[in-house]
């Protein structure tokens, strides 16, 4: 497979290092593989630190900034960052109000933060953490126990960081959190393998003809295998899966924050197409969407497909999902 890198081995420094000559606004420790916002520390508010494997961009570092993520730690493709990164960045962005680690629920991911916030504690930080369990497609997967966090990451993200960057007590901040993640449920479909640097062939087999349900984010096994639908059927298979999973906490109570997420592969032209689909079977199924983002935001490196994200939406999240973020990826209201 041809790929635009140096080595497999640099990779991700070499990332990083592109990152820091982009963003200026960004302190990028390229041999801690720590992404910190410069002006982290100032105004007292609560720190919000998140990260996960490198491979999945612009999920975490680029999330940086006012109105989003503190910090975020960087690992190896599809490997969770070590403690040690987690502790660096606790300590590079406690304002004296605590830190909020928000989580993905992966396995490394949850001992690593989890050995983080006891040693961040021993130093006298306050530390609150947050998992993001958003995927409905199955319980159990490759990389985790219970469902994995998915496409949610970005609400919970986006919403905890306007209601930090607004002066939120950190208990505040961390309840909003495990509201939104409460709130949100996603669905992914694989249309094709993803290619890691280091294998520099595909992860899996899918057949040519085949499409995956429910597919990971690392390319773990989805539901089932089918032969290629349409972009409409795909919709309706997502958004029953979504919504049927929402509806055991009640029917939303109001219009939905919709998050339509490439994998990294699939153009804008299809993902647009994707999303007009993805609203009428909303619509037809009598759920109103209140703000819609369309892009790829959650990806696994070179992988074709998509997934949806639906978040229950009050007046509260709505206003903290409009409130101004001014991040690598993500910026509206500046």
């Amino acid at each position: 497979m041809k790929m635009l890198i140096n080595s497999p081995d640099t990779v991700v420094s070499d990332a990083l290092r592109g990152m820091a000559a982009a963003h200026p606004e960004l302190d990028v420790d390229v041999e801690r593989q720590v992404v910190v916002r410069r002006d982290a520390r100032a105004g007292g508010r609560v720190g919000l630190v998140s990260g996960g494997g490198s491979g999945h961009e612009p999920l975490h570092a680029g999330f940086v900034g006012p109105g989003m993520l503190s910090a975020a730690c960087a690992g190896a493709v599809f490997t969770s960052p070590v403690p040690d990164q987690m502790l660096h960045a606790a300590g590079a962005v406690d304002a004296g109000q605590g830190v909020l680690f928000v989580v993905k629920n992966y396995t490394g991911d949850v001992l690593n933060f989890q050995m983080a916030a006891e040693l961040a504690e021993e130093d006298g930080l306050r530390v609150e953490r947050v998992l993001v369990d958003d995927d409905v497609a199955v319980t159990d997967s490759l990389y985790t126990a219970g469902r994995r966090g998915t496409g949610g990451t970005l609400f919970v993200e986006k919403i905890a960081g306007a209601a930090a960057e607004e002066g939120a007590p950190l208990e505040r901040v961390a309840a909003l959190a495990r509201r939104v993640n409460g709130s949100s449920r996603s669905f992914g479909v694989a249309l094709s393998a993803c290619t890691t640097p280091a294998k520099g062939s595909p992860t899996f087999d899918l057949p040519d003809g085949e499409l995956e349900l429910g597919v990971g984010i690392h390319g773990e096994p989805g539901r089932e295998r089918r032969a290629m639908m349409t972009s409409r059927e795909i919709a309706e298979v997502a958004v029953a899966a979504v919504l049927d999973d929402l509806a055991e906490a009640g029917p939303p109570a109001g219009p939905v924050l919709l998050l339509v997420n490439g994998m990294g592969a699939t153009p804008l032209l299809e993902l647009y197409g994707f999303h007009a689909e993805v609203a009428a079977v909303l619509a037809a199924r009598g759920v109103a969407v209140a703000r819609a983002l369309v892009g790829n935001y959650v990806t696994s490196l070179d992988m074709a497909g998509c997934s949806v994200t639906v978040c229950r939406a009050d007046e509260e999240l709505l206003r903290l999902w409009d409130a101004p973020v001014r991040t690598a990826a993500l910026r509206w209201g500046c």
